[in-house]
Parts: C-alpha cells; structure tokens; sequence
C-alpha cells in the first residue's frame, strides 16, 4: 500500500505517486519498486521528494546527492524512463502523476538508486584529460598562454561537463560493449585535441583508435540529448573522426 507524505497535510500541494527502485546486489534477484504518495509544490524536484521519503518512511533508501545545483553530478538517475539528473528535475515538469526512478543504466549497482562510476572515471583518465605540452616545467618567465575568441570557441561547451554520466547511461553501445570507451570519455578527448594550447593530439588519437574506441560509436545521438550541462558529445566524435580521417589538422 501506498504510504502518505507528511507534506500532504498541506492542502494547497498536489501529489504523485512516487516509485523507487529497490534493489541491494548481496541479497536480491530482481528489482522492486516502492510506491509512495508525495505531496509537491511547483519548485518541488524529484530529489526534494526521494529525501522526503527518507526522512519520514524509509532512511535506508540509498542515493547519491551532493550540490543539490547540478553541478557535482552525483544525482544522475533514470526518471520516468530517461537519464537526468534529480536536483534538477522539477515534478511540476514532468507531466505525470506517476514519477518512476531508477538507477541509471549501463553501471554497476551498488543499492538502490546508487551506482558505480569506477568505469567512467577509468575511461575518462585513459584519454588524459589534461593539457600535454612539451615545456613540461613552467618557468618564472613564463606568461599566460592566450586564446584567441575563436579558438576558444572550439572547445569551451565540452568544458562544461561534470561527468553525471548521464550520457553513458543513455549510450546503446555501453550496453553492448563493456570496453567501449564511451561519450563522456570521447566528448574530453576532443575538448583537449581542439584546445590550441595541447600538443597531445597525437597521443590521444592514438589511445581512442580502438575496436572498443571511437569507431564502436553507432552514432545514435541520445548522449547529447540527456547531457544537463548542454554538452554535445555526439558531435566531439564526429569533429575527432574528422581528426582521425585527416580532414581536420
């Protein structure tokens, strides 16, 4: 049976049923879902209401939360059928008196709505996001290396990333291949290849060249169509394949 929030004693608020997957690895098959009635007002997001229910039904619901501003990415989860991200999903937006969430696809669980994120950040360390140069020691008479507008328009939305994994957790290829190196990874390579200030290009094509790198993208797209933060990694690994293929230097 359906347990009533607290909340709904505020008349004014109006309600959904709440669905969360349960599922601990150590001692279930299958996941389960537990249904709550959830009192919201329009600003209500969907973590604002899986804490509700912690704090009044059942503190050992586990999810990962931080920032509560999608910044940190912690919150990444499957809401209604699609990867985003908690604190930034309004109820009110949603359009349904029934809000289901899950733990995102393609990681590991480790309970309930949290995962594992061992293979992200594996795989966005494999592409070494960092700027390689060959002055590897900076000196006292070194200045700031300067960008023109325009070459810092080449890579600046791929900076925005906070590495939710929402968009590995839309990828069809992750599903598929437990070695493909993925769109965050890929979309990280690209933001250091364009940056003008990089000498790693080469080193990076190399390590994303793979069976299981960048030509195992089927191009679906959905990783661009989840990211919060407006970053389009289906198009980094199009503009690197152009790197790959020669058509871009």
């Amino acid at each position: 049976m359906a347990q009533e929030s607290s909340l709904a004693e505020k008349n004014t608020m109006k309600k959904i049923t709440l669905r969360i997957a349960r599922f601990n690895p150590a001692n279930d098959d299958a996941k389960k879902f537990m249904e709550f009635n959830i009192s919201y007002e329009k600003w209500t997001t969907v973590l604002e209401a899986i804490l509700d229910v912690k704090q009044h039904f059942d503190h050992s619901i586990a999810v990962r939360y931080s920032c509560r501003q999608a910044t940190c990415g912690s919150c990444g989860m499957i809401i209604n059928g699609k990867p985003r991200l908690a604190c930034f999903t309004k109820i009110s937006e949603l359009n349904s008196n029934i809000v289901t969430v899950e733990p995102m696809n393609n990681f590991p669980i480790i309970r309930d709505l949290a995962v594992k994120f061992e293979r992200l950040f594996d795989t966005h360390h494999k592409v070494k996001p960092y700027l390689i140069r060959d002055d590897t020691e900076i000196s006292s008479s070194t200045k700031e290396f300067l960008q023109t507008p325009e070459e810092l328009e080449q890579y600046i939305q791929f900076s925005n990333c906070i590495k939710c994994g929402l968009c590995n957790s839309a990828c069809p290829t992750m599903a598929t291949d437990s070695s493909f190196v993925g769109p965050q990874a890929l979309a990280q390579a690209y933001r250091y290849v364009a940056d003008s200030r990089d000498k790693g290009k080469d080193e990076r094509l190399k390590i994303i060249d793979d069976s299981h790198g960048i030509w195992r993208c089927h191009f679906a797209g959905s990783c661009s169509q989840v990211c919060p933060k407006g970053v389009d990694p289906a198009m980094g690994i199009q503009l690197l394949r152009g790197y790959m293929l020669g058509f871009r230097s």
